[in-house]
């Protein structure tokens, strides 16, 4: 750990001098991120209490460092007077706080008096019943950028949640995967309203569709999401999960990069040390670590827009354990892993931009549901208004015009691990090949320049859920059975 500390912060500090022009961000990333600061150190102090009592061993930052409760729940550390919040990794069994609504307050803005001296303390309640089985309900993209789509995100979604959430083993708790809103930040109240609704805590990440486009720099370009939701960085433990939210949106006053900055870093460095190695962690981030769209698109590296450019940091402070990705910002559906770390990116609550209720890969409109039993996660994709069974989409012999002799079968949320099998008239035929390709939906509804029509800009992408089977003319009646890595069987039968 401390090589990598060292490793850090003497990058950071031979970078922090650089001037700041848009044209070296992504050469030189850090000169945003480290910059060095003239501002007065703040003493801060506090306690951690439950029913009047200290709890002992809580972590608490200043989104820097991280100190730990002492016995009688005291804790002191010093900071500086820009950091805008001191705040908690919210332990498990104990309730999430929550302020207006359901979004999770865990922090406390830091307010000095003349001296250089600050109070933060935090009161927290045992969670009845523990939380060692849970539910966690991952929304990416809600990204609703008129009165329509919000109207939408309400009148599909939130009911959908709310029966997802109804059905859920333990407490349930949501987390909003970035880009919440499409650039018009005064919808943010709408989504609060909404997920008010679902009836457990939200926590959000932010996403390059909620900044304030007139910051100059990274931070300055989160202003409005921070006043509303907290810090852009944080964690908390739910069970035996230790759960990470981080902001991999590095604004540079024209544009954007995904980046994971100096103090990030470090920060993280720290919140994992606490972490005993081989736990499960859930990382939440809006921009993928990697994805595989460069791939499919037939190119040798993906976007600095759509991928974290410094990953490999990531990838090896979270080494030690049993780590999962969890992403949106392409709207569709890919599994990789990088050695032991799983990437999930999700499908899109607002699919192809409320073009319709499927995102670009044929997913449909929906959500991702992770379900917690002590250290084992299980996952799956939710379609927003559809049973929790429905995990695939059949197309018939020659829907796809590149296999005209074979049927096809879109399950989106399927990795090399499921086993996909057809069935003709009941009986058994054989494994479906898991090939590249568009979905046929996608491509008779977002291809052409006036589809689709809300949003014309958008175009099917190439996805790697395919399955295929050749069937003969004149085939019988056809069905798909698919089994997850979880040993879980979906059917659905083929309407012709």
């Amino acid at each position: 750990m401390s090589t990598r500390r060292t490793f850090l912060r003497s990058l950071g500090a031979a970078l922090a001098a650089a001037p700041l022009v848009p044209e070296s961000v992504l050469a030189d990333p850090y000169r945003l991120t480290m910059r060095g600061s003239t501002a007065a150190p703040v003493r801060v102090r506090g306690q951690v209490v439950v029913g009047g009592r200290g709890l002992a061993g809580v972590a608490v930052t200043d989104g820097f460092q991280v100190v730990a409760t002492a016995s009688d729940g005291s804790y002191q550390m010093v900071t500086r007077a820009d950091r805008p919040f001191v705040y908690l990794t919210l332990p498990a069994g104990y309730r999430i706080p929550a302020g207006p609504g359901v979004v999770a307050r865990f922090h406390q803005p830091l307010s000095p008096d003349a001296a250089g001296e600050a109070v933060a303390s935090f009161d927290l309640e045992t969670l009845p019943g523990g939380d060692e089985r849970h539910t966690v309900l991952a929304l990416p993209d809600i990204q609703t950028e008129t009165a329509w789509e919000m109207a939408r995100f309400h009148a599909e979604t939130v009911p959908d949640l709310r029966a997802t959430a109804a059905a859920a083993a333990g407490p349930v708790l949501g987390v909003s995967v970035g880009d919440i809103m499409f650039d018009d930040l005064s919808l943010y109240p709408e989504y609060e309203r909404g997920v008010a609704q679902v009836g457990g805590p939200f926590f959000q990440v932010v996403g390059n569709h909620d900044l304030d486009f007139q910051g100059r720099g990274d931070e300055a370009s989160t202003a409005t999401f921070s006043r509303r939701f907290g810090p852009r960085y944080y964690s908390f433990d739910r069970g035996a999960v230790h759960y990470v939210v981080l902001d991999d949106v590095l604004w540079h006053g024209s544009g954007y990069i995904g980046y994971l900055g100096y103090d990030q870093l470090a920060w993280l460095e720290a919140d994992l040390a606490r972490v005993e190695p081989g736990k499960p962690v859930v990382v939440f981030l809006h921009i993928p670590a990697l994805g595989s769209r460069h791939e499919r698109d037939g190119r040798t590296r993906p976007g600095d827009s759509v991928s974290v450019t410094n990953r490999e940091i990531l990838f090896r402070l979270l080494e030690p354990f049993r780590a999962h990705l969890v992403s949106g910002h392409t709207h569709e559906n890919d599994h990789l892993w990088h050695g032991a770390l799983h990437e999930h990116v999700s499908g899109t609550v607002c699919g192809a931009w409320w073009s319709g209720d499927i995102c670009a890969d044929g997913t449909p409109n929906g959500y991702s549901v992770y379900e917690v039993a002590g250290e084992e996660v299980r996952w799956r994709y939710q379609a927003t208004g559809m049973p929790a069974d429905y995990q695939m989409r059949l197309y018939p012999r020659g829907a796809d015009a590149h296999a005209p002799e074979e049927m096809v079968a879109n399950v989106w949320d399927a990795d090399e691990r499921w086993t996909v099998v057809w069935y003709e008239n009941g009986q058994r035929r054989g494994r479906m090949a898991r090939r590249q390709g568009l979905d046929p939906r996608a491509v008779a509804e977002h291809s052409g320049p006036d589809r689709p029509r809300h949003r014309p800009w958008v175009d099917p992408y190439p996805t790697r859920h395919l399955y295929y089977a050749p069937v003969p003319p004149g085939h019988g009646a056809l069905s798909v059975e698919a089994t997850d890595p979880f040993g879980q069987v979906y059917r659905a039968a083929l309407e012709e």
